[in-house]
């Protein structure tokens, strides 16, 4: 199945959704009765659910649907996650290319360990958001990304049962400000600015992919301009390694949201920069999953 979560016009309301064909909704909030699904429970609460809410989620398949996609803001899926993580040179390709920076162009090894940082929560942004190119840099970039969201609350799992705690799947853009990113070995800063964490643009259940999201194709184009095209078997590090270690240390909740790496072609990799400016087209399609697209847009 395929959820969304979507804000309702004039109440400011999010309810979740299940889609219904390409594109119509059926409001799990509207046809669920509120001693099954309250009103304040969100994606999260879903995810958690699951495996109570599932049978009813699946019979909604069969009715008319609330309302088109066109007619909706989706959101993010998971609006508000408890953890928003992310890993980082994580596709050989990316490791091996030059990326500009103050210095020049930088040569890079692959890191002994998973290198992790977060992204934090004001960051998220809805699939089709417009992505707002801050003031203080001219160093605004893409990176197109397969993104995980956790299933179920969990601690030390093994690699080989990784699978079982996912919930499902989206398409990510691991927005960064290079500048900002490089200034420091902490990568928040640069990796945090508002907007900079879109991805949808609907959270496609693991049981879709057969379980397995290792054999995706991944792609990115800025103005019609394909700049990323790889595939999610060459990560370094596989979505089941990325949850082993982070279960090691600390507890993955239901709605957690990770980003699992980007490969070759980021802007910063061109010569001369291909950063990304006000007007430009950014769309990121990952196959089974769907896209998003957002329009740059200079901060006000």
């Amino acid at each position: 199945m395929r959820l969304v979560s979507f804000q309702v016009a004039g109440s400011g309301a999010i309810e979740v959704g299940v889609l219904v064909g390409d594109e119509g909704v059926v409001s799990l909030h509207q046809a669920l009765p509120t001693e099954v699904l309250a009103a304040h429970e969100g994606m999260p609460e879903v995810i958690a659910r699951w495996a109570q809410l599932q049978p009813q989620v699946q019979a909604l398949l069969n009715q008319a649907p609330h309302a088109r996609l066109p007619e909706l803001h989706l959101l993010a899926p998971v609006p508000r996650p408890p953890k928003l993580l992310a890993i980082g040179l994580n596709y050989l390709d990316h490791v091996n290319e030059k990326i500009v920076g103050d210095q020049g162009r930088e040569s890079r090894v692959v890191p002994e360990h998973q290198l992790w940082f977060t992204k934090l929560g004001h960051a998220i942004n809805g699939p089709y958001d417009d992505i707002v190119l801050p003031k203080v840099s001219e160093r605004t970039d893409y990176e197109a990304e397969l993104v995980a969201v956790i299933g179920q609350r969990c601690k030390h799992v093994p690699r080989e049962r990784a699978h079982e705690v996912i919930f499902g799947y989206c398409v990510g853009n691991d927005v960064s400000v290079r500048d900002w990113q490089k200034r420091t070995s902490q990568w928040t800063l640069g990796k945090s600015f508002d907007t900079h964490a879109p991805f949808g643009p609907w959270l496609t259940t693991a049981d879709e992919l057969g379980g397995d999201p290792h054999a995706l194709d991944l792609r990115c184009w800025v103005n019609g301009e394909l700049r990323q095209q790889s595939n999610t078997s060459l990560m370094i590090h596989d979505v089941w390694s990325q949850i082993a270690l982070l279960s090691q240390a600390m507890t993955l909740e239901p709605g957690d949201v990770i980003y699992t790496g980007t490969c070759s072609g980021v802007g910063a990799a061109f010569d001369p920069p291909k950063f990304l400016r006000n007007g430009d087209v950014v769309r990121v399609e990952i196959d089974k999953l769907g896209a998003i697209e957002a329009r740059c847009v200079d901060e006000a």
